[in-house]
């Protein structure tokens, strides 16, 4: 894709995306929104959904992770942040929606819905419809001791509710890639929420709380993410500070 045209398509997504920033005063009693992007230094259609999720990881209410999958690598350029767990977590996303092939770039929004390709106007509306609803589960943290104590509960909402996993994901904010051989050769990408570990913590029934330590990183941001065995929908997440 042309630079001029990259831009143009950001410009429209960031339009787009603007009117569904939550007001600061109410960030904290919306749901925060997962937003997947499957991608990889090798793709060279990859270059503006990497970019729109630098664009989203300013907001509040959205918390976009870049997972770098490792099947491009044979084409010329072996991606630096790819990681083959990531590539088996596309997979199943696939398995769960009963598709029979994995894209870059694709983005699971809610550990549901898909979206291949850059479409910014329906990322918008997902990531709008997601926020709209009410989470499931309750999410606490706090520092102890140099290590993270995570409590996690459910909502009384009613919801029929089956094994969850609780994730402790790991990412780092931003990073800046010169490639040199591949289908993006010569060219020099800035990646951002980029995730480098994926950890599960533990399986949860729901039906007590759920209380666990967690280690913290240096130079890392954490994130917990409670999910639907599946992989399922995404009932909670929490950044944490």
């Amino acid at each position: 894709m042309e630079t001029s045209q990259m831009r143009s398509f950001l410009l429209a997504a960031t339009t787009a995306l603007a009117g569904f920033v939550s007001s600061p005063a109410l960030a904290d009693e919306k749901p925060l929104v997962v937003l997947e992007l499957f991608t990889s230094q090798g793709c060279s259609n990859c270059p503006p959904a990497d970019a729109l999720v630098a664009e989203l990881s300013a907001r509040d209410d959205v918390l976009p992770l870049a997972l770098h999958v490792d099947y491009w690598d044979y084409i010329g350029w072996a991606d630096s942040f790819a990681q083959p767990e990531y590539t088996a977590r596309q997979k199943g996303y696939a398995r769960a929606a009963g598709h029979g092939s994995i894209y870059t770039p694709q983005m699971v929004i809610g550990g549901v819905d898909h979206v291949v390709g850059f479409k910014p106007m329906k990322v918008a509306g997902l990531l709008q419809a997601h926020g709209e609803k009410p989470a499931d589960v309750e999410i606490e943290a706090e520092i102890v001791d140099g290590q993270f104590r995570i409590i996690c509960k459910m909502v009384e909402t009613g919801a029929q509710i089956g094994r969850m996993n609780v994730d402790l994901v790991t990412y780092i904010p931003q990073a800046t890639v010169k490639i040199r051989t591949g289908e993006n050769a010569g060219e020099t990408i800035t990646y951002a929420n980029i995730v480098t570990g994926w950890e599960r913590l533990g399986v949860w029934s729901g039906e007590e709380a759920f209380a666990v330590m967690a280690p913290t990183s240096t130079g890392a941001r954490h994130a917990v993410i409670v999910q639907e065995e599946g992989p399922g929908p995404v009932l909670a997440a929490f950044r944490l500070r």
